[in-house]
């Protein structure tokens, strides 16, 4: 992470710049503390006490954004200027420009976007309180002061207890235990009756003897104030005590009513001013409604007449519809009858046919003269064949007669 220095250029920040943001965070709560933020802040706007971490981490940013603007209204405050409560439905920027205008003018540097704020936490929130903070304990006359660090004493001072001093729990030795329905030790005053009603019975003797006191009132004052100190009781806090509980509602109720006085004031203040508005936006409806009564009527009256001429828009549209389907299918049939007339006045017109006419002519006469060749070719072939055939029959027929003649001679 990097940040700029005053000359502008870049710085890189250590490991640690991360966590520099939980640092601020408890600078700053300390510093609300010493300005009694929970008693003036806290209390009047009915929050709860900040932990250490909470501006340092996201937990609920809308919770987180009212906070910021609270308190930083509550320290500018402090700072002494004026500078009014945020509300939850205030503009988001317009608080964050206000209140960082009021930072500027305490002097103190601004370098980063007001987006940053929007969240309601992170290091660039804690140091805007953590600035306002600083301003409001100048503002105050508080200045720091060197710490004082306790000397470590060898030997710890044992702290006695001043066996004249009557404590409850001296009285609860005394006092035999009881149960209660809440299991809880409690001191009957009955007893504590009976132990002082013995006490005087033992003393009645010395006292009947005493017939007139011869003591002085200077000295019994004297003596009085010695021994108030030690005869005081000291009663333990118990938070499961009925009295506790009575000041915790008193305590309640007060805060209560407080914050409803200040709440009945803004209510007031938003039922009126609602109250104010819905009477001007009445009386702006019924002006408007008479001034333009006539225009009313005009328009009324024109737009019957445009749903009239949007129904024998309509129903021309149908017509011109039906009309472009049937000129369509006309448009195709055009078409296809073209597309034939084309095809049998290029077949008309073109010698290609005749050509393949007289090459097939030409192609079949050079057959035919083949085939004539071919055919003399063969009755010759067979004219020979017979002959020869003719000729083989007449000699075997001389080889039979001519040894007949001979056998016949012998």
């Amino acid at each position: 992470m990097a940040e700029r220095d005053d000359d502008g250029g870049v710085v890189e920040r250590g490991p640690g710049a991360a966590y520099a943001a939980f640092v601020l965070m408890e600078e700053l709560l300390d510093k609300m503390k010493l300005l009694s933020y929970e008693e003036e802040a806290l209390r009047r706007h009915n929050m709860r006490p900040l932990s250490r971490h909470y501006f340092a981490l996201p937990t609920n940013p809308g919770e987180q954004f009212f906070m910021f603007c609270t308190l930083a209204a509550w320290l500018i405050t402090k700072a002494g200027r004026h500078f009014e409560q945020p509300q939850e439905y205030d503009d988001p920027n317009a608080v964050i420009s206000k209140i960082l205008s009021e930072l500027r003018s305490l002097g103190r540097p601004v370098d980063f976007p007001p987006s940053k704020l929007k969240a309601g936490y992170g290091e660039q929130a804690c140091y805007v309180l953590d600035c306002l903070a600083e301003e409001a304990l100048k503002c105050s006359g508080f200045s720091w002061k060197r710490p004082v660090y306790p000397t470590d004493e060898l030997e710890e001072e044992e702290i006695t207890e001043d066996d004249k001093e009557l404590t409850l729990n001296k009285l609860e030795e005394d006092v035999p235990e009881e149960e209660s329905d809440n299991e809880e030790d409690f001191i009957d005053l009955n007893v504590l009756k009976a132990q002082t009603y013995r006490s005087d019975m033992k003393d009645s003797t010395k006292q009947e003897e005493i017939l007139q006191s011869t003591t002085d009132a200077a000295e019994w004052n004297l003596e009085v104030e010695r021994v108030l100190p030690q005869l005081k009781v000291t009663v333990r806090t118990d938070n499961k005590d009925w009295r506790i509980h009575v000041d915790q509602m008193h305590q309640h109720k007060d805060g209560i009513e407080s914050s409803l006085k200040e709440t009945r004031s803004y209510l007031d203040k938003f039922h009126n001013e609602i109250s104010r508005t819905l009477e001007k936006i009445n009386s702006r409806e019924k002006y408007i409604n008479n001034q333009l009564e006539h225009l009313v009527q005009e328009y009324r009256s024109a737009q019957a007449l445009l749903s009239e001429a949007k129904e024998k828009y309509q129903e021309g549209s149908g017509g011109v519809t039906e009309r472009i389907r049937v000129l369509s299918e006309i448009t195709e049939l055009l078409e296809k009858v073209k597309q034939e007339t084309e095809e049998k006045g290029s077949s008309m017109t073109d010698g290609t046919p005749l050509v393949r006419i007289k090459q097939a002519l030409t192609k079949l006469k050079q057959e035919t003269v083949q085939m004539d060749i071919q055919i003399g070719v063969m009755e010759h072939t067979l004219l020979q064949s017979k002959l020869k055939e003719k000729s083989n029959m007449t000699r075997d027929m001389h080889a039979a007669v001519i040894p007949e003649a001979s056998i016949g001679a012998y």
